[in-house]
């Protein structure tokens, strides 16, 4: 089917997209390093831009909108008021996309806390929401270490389904557990799916490949915990501690931070996977992305 994407970053959730048969044929972003590295691996069909100022006409006509609005603002939303609130502008726009649009499916990503801001209110009321722009509205919390992904992400999918569509569409169901119990396999973690990867040195054929000189001092906080090889790996952060920059995990072995593609390893991003920017702006990037392993098992149960 084909695939409008917003708030697309690097592209995760549209490679997944891709990876399961889709095309996509329209995507945006504001951020001008997230655009120059999803034209190079993904496609020219990206616009660089704030979506606000993109009217609906100007965006084609698509089966599936897909995309991660982000939530800031929801903390202190309305809760009878959630569109109208001025600092939840974003989720506004992607409302209207697809109001305006009236794709046959819609798939947005969002944190684990939409789920618990207002005590629940807020996520009630966006599906109130798109339940009035004429969808049937169902949404599910996700670790994503359950789906093979080397990570204990946790992520919130909602899942849209035009009224006049008959047919449902589920979520995927887990193919991996902790105790690898009913059939299941066990949870991938970090130290193996990191282990072929040499040390980062400058004849090092790896590319991005280059990793965050900020000290590891293995204190008990965000950024300075101990990471278990046999475990799978922290959530992928893209955001900093404070003190700027990014929150950087640290390697399996503890003796530095994770190489940028290190951390792309862990979000299941492909090998020759190309990330443009500073450091601090490619770990960003992927910090943000939703894994492509995990966006194509949702793209195949929409298939």
């Amino acid at each position: 089917m084909k695939v409008v994407s917003l708030f697309s970053g690097c592209g995760g959730l549209d490679l997944g997209f891709v990876q399961a048969g889709h095309e996509i044929i329209w995507a945006n972003d504001i951020d001008p390093d997230a655009v120059q590295t999803y034209k190079i691996n993904i496609g020219s069909h990206i616009i660089e831009g704030d979506l606000k100022d993109i009217p609906s006409s100007e965006i084609p006509h698509g089966d599936i909108v897909i995309g991660g609005f982000p939530c800031q603002g929801f903390s202190m939303a309305n809760r009878f008021r959630v569109i109208d609130d001025e600092r939840n502008s974003l989720y506004r726009e992607f409302y209207r996309v697809i109001k305006d649009k009236q794709p046959r499916y819609f798939v947005a990503e969002n944190v684990k806390g939409i789920l618990s801001l207002g005590k629940g209110e807020v996520i009630k009321q966006i599906v109130q929401d798109f339940e009035s722009a004429g969808y049937r509205v169902k949404y599910q919390l996700f670790n994503l270490a359950d789906y093979g992904v080397p990570q204990t992400r946790q992520r919130v999918i909602i899942l849209g389904v035009r009224n006049d569509l008959t047919q449902d569409i589920s979520f995927p169901s887990p193919g991996y557990s902790k105790t690898a119990k009913d059939n299941m396999k066990p949870w991938v973690t970090i130290g193996e799916v990191l282990k072929d990867i040499p040390e980062p040195s400058d004849d090092c054929p790896i590319y991005n490949h280059v990793y965050s000189e900020y000290k590891v001092t293995n204190r008990n906080f965000t950024g300075h915990r101990l990471t278990d090889s046999q475990k799978p790996s922290p959530t992928i952060l893209a955001r900093g501690n404070g003190g700027g920059g990014v929150v950087v995990i640290q390697h399996p072995k503890n003796h530095r931070r994770m190489s940028i593609r290190e951390t792309a390893i862990v979000q299941t991003f492909p090998m020759d996977f190309i990330f443009t920017g500073s450091k601090t702006s490619c770990y960003r990037q992927i910090g943000n992305a939703v894994p492509p392993l995990f966006a194509s098992l949702l793209a195949k149960n929409i298939r």
